[in-house]
């Protein structure tokens, strides 16, 4: 039964890949978050989506990969980012995972496996009859040859998904003008990894793989980009150096201090080097080398707002809320109330403990989470601030709007039912009052099912 372990093993990996992110976090940061999403627009647009419905979703997981999970979103992982050299590698990975959402791959998924589960179904019942008839090494015999069958069934499928990808992402590509050089770049950096980890590349292990050969996808994409006019648009400079930002900014938040300090000695005072370096002092408790190394990024730029947002940071987390408000209200402003720094902003106002600056708290949060309702650390401080001001039916709510976000179904429950019980009856907040309830209740539902000995009031 050794090939219907590996094809058991193969769904699993499978099912593993639509809901991935329930066991690794979401990496939020508001200029990562700005560059992904504009570097991906244009290849939105030629896939024929709508940028605002597509989400491009960083999670922090050191492989190197990418996904879809349904719906209009693409998860890369931190990994990808730091192995990449260039904006156009994310690039052609991005128009790849646009290639799996148009073309409905992760429904077609339980396509796939509907197929292969039928076959191995049909050799099991044959490999009975069979023993039934005294032939027990045939049947022993039919069912291997059926299990192999139906393996093969489904990863023919899968690559065949994977293949459609790379053309569509090809044709997404040259749509929006960008040159296929950084996606073959990036598949070459895949091919050397598996030579290096000794990968074999025959046919026969092909049979086994969920993805086409990688030196078989070069081949086939060399073909498709050298012929299309964008293989020789210039690279975009300004994104190119967004790029070495984030990734410099990305290594400097995830990295060991040693090994940041490393890659980006003191030596070298490039924007990107100055980043990494800033964090890397801020994780080692260096509050002044951090301090000193933010006010460098400054001189260069003194209005880029994620510096400004980064001093901030490190004032903040050193325990110096009060001087964090300059330059986190003057990020605040650049950035037009983006909702990530705005809510840092609202944290600091909060942390001052000074009773004038609440009433600008709440102002910055509520505007936050109007913009980005996704954001349970902006709900938590709201609902300080709700509290500090002797308003427990709204704190409550915003409890509720945090605890579900954070998987903490049963309180989210219960905090949603105090705030519907308080709140005045028909208002908005009353109203969401009762669909947090009814989507917690919903949740704690099918934890339930999945969990068992849970109760379904959150407790065991």
């Amino acid at each position: 039964m050794r090939f219907l372990a590996r094809l058991l093993a193969v769904l699993a990996a499978a099912m593993l890949a639509a809901q991935p992110v329930a066991a690794q976090s979401v990496l939020r940061d508001a200029e990562t978050e700005q560059f992904l999403d504009e570097i991906s627009e244009p290849l939105i647009e030629a896939a024929g989506l709508e940028p605002a419905n597509v989400d491009i979703i960083l999670v922090n997981d050191p492989s190197i990969n990418a996904f879809v999970a349904g719906g209009q979103a693409v998860y890369i992982h931190s990994g990808l980012i730091e192995a990449a050299d260039s904006a156009g590698e994310v690039q052609g990975v991005i128009a790849h995972e646009l290639g799996h959402i148009t073309g409905g791959h992760i429904i077609r998924y339980s396509e796939g496996i509907g197929t292969a589960s039928k076959i191995s179904l049909l050799s099991v019942l044959a490999g009975i009859g069979a023993a039934l008839a005294g032939a027990g090494e045939a049947a022993a015999g039919i069912m291997a040859l059926g299990q192999q069958a139906a393996m093969g069934k489904f990863l023919a499928f899968t690559r065949t998904q994977e293949a459609s990808a790379d053309l569509a992402g090809a044709e997404y590509l040259s749509e929006a003008g960008i040159s296929g050089r950084g996606s073959l770049t990036f598949f070459g950096k895949l091919l050397n990894r598996e030579f290096r980890y000794g990968y074999s590349q025959s046919d026969e292990a092909g049979f086994y793989r969920t993805h086409p050969l990688s030196g078989d996808r070069i081949r086939t994409l060399t073909e498709v980009y050298e012929k299309d006019p964008a293989w020789d648009a210039p690279r975009n400079a300004a994104q190119q150096a967004r790029f070495e930002r984030v990734k410099a900014k990305l290594t400097g938040y995830i990295a060991k201090p040693n090994e940041t300090l490393r890659d980006y000695p003191e030596t070298t005072n490039t924007i990107p080097a100055l980043y990494a370096r800033a964090y890397a002092y801020h994780k080692n408790a260096r509050v002044d080398r951090a301090l000193e190394t933010a006010d460098a990024l400054l001189a260069k730029d003194p209005e880029d707002p994620y510096f400004l947002e980064l001093k901030g940071q490190v004032l903040l987390e050193s325990g110096r809320p009060t001087e964090a408000l300059d330059p986190l209200r003057r990020a605040t402003t650049l950035t037009n109330s983006q909702p990530l720094i705005a809510s840092m902003l609202g944290h600091a106002l909060i942390a001052t403990e000074d009773r004038v600056n609440f009433e600008e708290a709440e102002k910055v949060l509520r505007a936050a989470v109007g913009r980005d309702r996704y954001n349970p650390f902006a709900w938590y401080q709201l609902g300080v601030v709700y509290a500090e001001r002797g308003d427990m039916p709204r704190a409550r709510l915003a409890s509720a709007e945090q605890q579900v976000m954070s998987g903490q179904y049963g309180l989210a429950m219960r905090s949603a039912q105090f705030a519907e019980a308080a709140l005045p009856h028909g208002s908005p907040d009353w109203l969401r009052a009762q669909d947090i309830g009814m989507q917690a209740r919903a949740l704690l539902e099918r934890q339930c099912e999945m969990e068992k000995g849970r109760n379904c009031d959150g407790r065991r």
